[in-house]
């Protein structure tokens, strides 16, 4: 605790010397010193504390990819996640349904290569004509991704994802992976393609 206090006195002193308001690994908690504020930039809760969540899902089984107290962008996962499903399966998936942060360029050209089909619209200007099916594809492919997206909500409200109260980070870190093991349990029938992964965030 002592050498929590000194860091937090170490930060502040630098905050107010330098005439700043932000700092990297900015302690928030003496308790918690590794939890960080999180910039999310979401009506209403503009920056989050706690753990940054990154979870693929396959077959109604989730994977929890990547946990961090940190702030870290999610299109970096992608590949490794992806590569883990080939690892797992011995096949590249048909399609990913993935939130907007993965449809970089880099990922898109790199699904590409592999012929992985990525939900959501291309990059840059939307063309004007566009086929009825095309858009039915499109419609399918974000009411998939969405009901995942909803289990997030349903983990927070149900599985307690949004209120761990262990205390140190490696518990934290369990209890939220005890929480998963009950979150996004997926109909089967919401899974139709036997090959498709999806990716979320939070």
């Amino acid at each position: 605790m002592l050498l929590v206090v000194v860091e937090v006195y170490r930060q502040q002193l630098w905050l107010y010397e330098n005439k700043k308001q932000s700092i990297d690994d900015r302690i928030v908690s003496l308790t918690q010193p590794h939890i960080r504020p999180i910039v999310r930039g979401k009506a209403g809760k503009p920056v989050e504390f706690g753990a940054k969540l990154s979870a693929s899902c396959f077959e109604g089984y989730v994977f929890l990819d990547h946990i961090s107290w940190n702030n870290f962008n999610e299109s970096g996962d992608l590949k490794a996640q992806v590569e883990a499903f080939k690892n797992f399966t011995g096949y590249y998936p048909e399609s990913v349904h993935v939130d907007k942060i993965y449809r970089t360029r880099e990922n898109r050209a790199w699904c590409k290569e592999r012929g992985i089909i990525m939900s959501g619209p291309a990059l840059g200007r939307p063309p004007v004509n566009v086929s009825k099916e095309k858009k039915k594809q499109d419609l399918e492919s974000e009411r998939i991704r969405n009901c995942i997206e909803g289990k997030f909500g349903q983990a927070k409200r149900r599985f307690s994802l949004n209120r761990v109260m262990a205390k140190l980070s490696h518990t934290s870190e369990t209890a939220i992976a005890i929480a998963v093991i009950d979150w996004m349990r997926t109909p089967k029938s919401l899974l139709s393609n036997h090959s498709s992964i999806f990716f979320v965030s939070h």
